[in-house]
């Protein structure tokens, strides 16, 4: 059976491009103009993906937001009309998945839809197994606390190891820069959430192999961090 996306946008164009991208992958496609209107699929439906625009009648993209979060724990990916920090943050606290600015391409689009889908399809990480990324080149075990990049050992402090576990076991999302500093340092630290952008930087310097052009921890410009895993 292929996996429903619903998607929920009044825009034809988008609409358009959406229809001809994802439907071309196989995925089954259901559309609604409206928040109401998408409300009532997602209850009827059961998508396994949701697309959200922002700009719309009846209710906007957030309120649409919040109110799917009330009944569904469907990943949603929310389309702006523009590529501002204001919206996307905005969007991400309303509990949108991911997004995408537009216009978008249609490859980019598909490239998010398998990777969100294929991310909720995988069983959960067992807390007492080392992870493995990039094919075995990024090993991360949580039990011993260690670090092994192309097998050998990459001397890590325990707020780095933390912070790279943390964005590890949440491979795939976006997280906003405030969201890992609120889960990884406690508010009587002496760090704030602009410290975040150091410790990444550390964490680049020791597990990427050109930090130039990082492969596992990847810049959301204006809104935060994403962890690619790279399987």
């Amino acid at each position: 059976m292929s996996q429903r996306i619903l998607v929920i946008d009044d825009d034809p164009f988008s609409i358009q491009l959406i229809e001809k991208s994802l439907g071309e992958e196989g995925y089954e496609i259901l559309f609604a103009s409206s928040g109401r209107d998408g409300l009532r699929l997602l209850t009827d439906e059961k998508p396994h993906l949701v697309i959200l625009d922002i700009m719309m009648p009846d209710l906007d993209g957030w309120v649409t937001c919040s109110r799917i979060r009330e009944v569904s724990a469907v990943p949603i990916i929310m389309l702006t009309a523009r590529d501002s920090r204001t919206d996307i943050v905005r969007g991400l606290r309303a509990g949108a998945d991911d997004y995408l600015a537009k216009p978008f391409h249609p490859d980019e689009l598909s490239a998010r839809v398998s990777a969100i889908l294929r991310r909720i399809s995988m069983p959960p990480f067992d807390q007492k197994i080392p992870l493995r990324f990039g094919n075995g080149e990024l090993v991360i075990d949580p039990i011993d606390r260690q670090v092994f990049l192309v097998g050998n050992l990459v001397e890590l402090t325990p707020k780095e190891f933390d912070l790279l576990l943390f964005m590890a076991y949440r491979a795939g999302q976006v997280l906003r820069t405030d969201f890992i500093f609120e889960n990884v340092w406690s508010y009587d630290s002496d760090v704030n959430v602009e410290s975040v952008k150091w410790y990444v930087w550390r964490l680049r310097k020791r597990i990427e192999k050109n930090p130039g052009k990082p492969k596992y921890i990847i810049t959301e410009r204006g809104v935060g961090y994403r962890f690619l895993p790279h399987y």
